[in-house]
């Protein structure tokens, strides 16, 4: 099964949920009237696309409709759907820092699969050709270094750890050491994710930027926000909590295989200006890639009938 096909089974429940609604608007309604639009609205919200999200949407989509002389919801579909993939659209520039001597810093809290995404990511980049080394900063939370020694194990990567509640800085320093001396293209480095505790995670956050900035300063530094796709609008309340003490530069959004609140995509980077740039469709190592934008609304409203693309 090629990603697509893994995208378009896992996007089923939040299609079933958004779709299928959109759909029968678009049957019901033959004009563009006004109750076509403040249902259309109401399910979009509902689809945890957000009531910003939504609105920004449809004022876009009425220009168009307006501007094109479109009077009827038959050739209104596909332009609602170019409309959302406009909004979420990720630049090639985005992704530069694949390509440069980087490091690849992961936030976020505890449960949102930040872990696994480290070891999912540390195995795209190996596969794209890089070389690629893990530092196990987040020693606070029971196990965290055990399960990342085993996603790095499965990429077949090295990971530079100590032992549970040591300090995270001198994870980072000596990992930074490594990465000089092995001469890698990408440093990644997960940390902790007390968000609960905002002030001891800005303080970490801060030290981890600072010996970065001083260690290994002439290397990009790329901060990505893993989010859990399940959450909905808590996720995007996540994004905003961390906004507040870190330089976030793109997001990663996790398990969107069997949620029905995939809309969140959408909104995430609608509202919050962020990329999003990785997505996770399922547990396996390899079930991570790149966003593209084009591929997620297509899945989300693809035909549930018609024929399955060869992957």
């Amino acid at each position: 099964m090629g990603f697509f096909e893994k995208l378009k089974a896992g996007l089923t429940k939040t299609r079933n949920n958004v779709v299928t609604g959109v759909n029968r608007v678009f049957t019901t309604y033959d004009l563009l009237e006004d109750d076509f639009y403040d249902e259309l609205e109401e399910i979009m919200i509902m689809g945890d696309m957000g009531v910003s999200t939504t609105d920004e949407i449809l004022t876009e989509l009425k220009e168009k409709v307006n501007e094109q002389h479109i009077t009827t919801t038959a050739g209104c579909k596909q332009l609602l759907m170019d409309t959302i993939k406009e909004r979420m659209r990720v630049n090639e520039a985005d992704f530069a820092f694949e390509n440069m001597k980087s490091v690849v810093l992961l936030i976020g809290v505890n449960g949102v699969g930040k872990t696994t995404t480290v070891g999912k990511l540390a195995d795209l980049y190996r596969r794209s050709g890089k070389t690629v080394l893990v530092a196990a900063a987040d020693t606070f939370r029971a196990a965290a270094t055990e399960q990342l020694l085993e996603w790095t194990k499965r990429a077949n990567v090295p990971c530079i750890s100590s032992h549970e509640g040591a300090d995270p800085g001198a994870v980072v320093f000596d990992a930074i050491q490594a990465a000089k001396a092995r001469d890698v293209d990408i440093l990644m480095i997960d940390t902790a994710g007390r968000l609960n505790n905002k002030k001891n995670l800005m303080k970490e956050l801060s030290k981890i930027y600072k010996i970065i900035a001083r260690e290994y300063g002439y290397t990009h530094l790329e901060t990505l926000l893993v989010l859990d796709g399940t959450t909905g609008q808590n996720a995007l309340m996540q994004a905003r909590d961390f906004e507040e003490i870190a330089a976030i530069t793109g997001i990663v959004l996790t398990k969107l295989d069997g949620t029905a609140k995939g809309g969140i995509a959408i909104a995430i980077q609608s509202e919050m200006g962020f990329p999003v740039k990785y997505i996770g469709v399922g547990e396996k190592i390899d079930d991570m890639q790149r966003f593209n934008p084009d591929e997620f609304v297509d899945a989300l409203f693809a035909d549930n009938a018609e024929k399955e693309e060869e992957s």
